[in-house]
């Protein structure tokens, strides 16, 4: 897995998207969803997922929601501040989105993948008990969420393998990519844009495709 940015300004993402999430919901009353919506909207996540230093390490909680209400034109009707560095009172919110940073940094799936599949306040309700869990423990069960939703959808990888006659092993075997790896792409347990370029090609060249083919896009 190729990360977007190293995992030592991972703590800093979590805890800049929970205070914003907290941020948002809780000291300008929106709604929990519609925040996750915004998120998404206003290109923020796209630009975290790439790894954009301005949203890794060149905001603070705060600036980051506000960034997010300026890019998409909304005006909260209400707007409480708060001193972000005090966190001896997280709360829910903040977990969830201090939570859905690692899993999609963990994961290398985008948030808009992960907006497909769960809303935030869906994560917000696993607080209990899964904010005395490992970070791992709702990695995995996001994992489950996302496979079981992705069953009934074919990935352009699972049907152009279908299509090819091959079954996964075979296609592990052509192509170089480890086979767990190759499962998981084609669930969408791991989102293959993430993919390293030349596993991405090695599985194109297998498949007698266009690079792209194999791709989500």
């Amino acid at each position: 897995m190729i990360h977007a940015y190293n995992k030592t300004f991972l703590p800093e993402v979590q805890q800049n998207l929970g205070y914003a999430c907290h941020f948002a919901i809780n000291s300008c009353c929106v709604d929990t969803d519609s925040f996750f919506d915004f998120f998404i909207a206003s290109k923020v996540a796209k630009e975290i997922e790439a790894g954009s230093p301005i949203f890794i390490s060149g905001c603070s909680g705060t600036e980051l929601a506000l960034t997010i209400f300026d890019r998409i034109g909304y005006i909260p009707k209400k707007m409480e501040f708060d001193d972000e560095s005090i966190m001896y009172n997280r709360s829910q919110e903040y977990w969830a989105g201090w939570i859905l940073a690692y899993y999609q940094w963990f994961s290398g799936i985008r948030f808009s993948k992960i907006h497909e599949n769960i809303s935030l306040s869906q994560i917000v309700q696993m607080y209990h008990p899964l904010h005395e869990a490992p970070e791992e423990k709702f990695a995995e069960i996001m994992d489950d969420i996302i496979r079981e939703k992705s069953r009934k959808q074919e990935t352009n990888l699972q049907r152009l393998r279908k299509s090819a006659g091959l079954t996964q092993k075979e296609l592990s075997e052509l192509s170089g990519v480890n086979l767990r790896t190759l499962q998981q792409y084609e669930t969408g347990a791991k989102d293959i844009n993430m993919a390293s370029g030349k596993s991405i090609n090695a599985l194109a060249l297998a498949l007698n495709c266009n690079f792209y083919e194999v791709m989500e896009i």
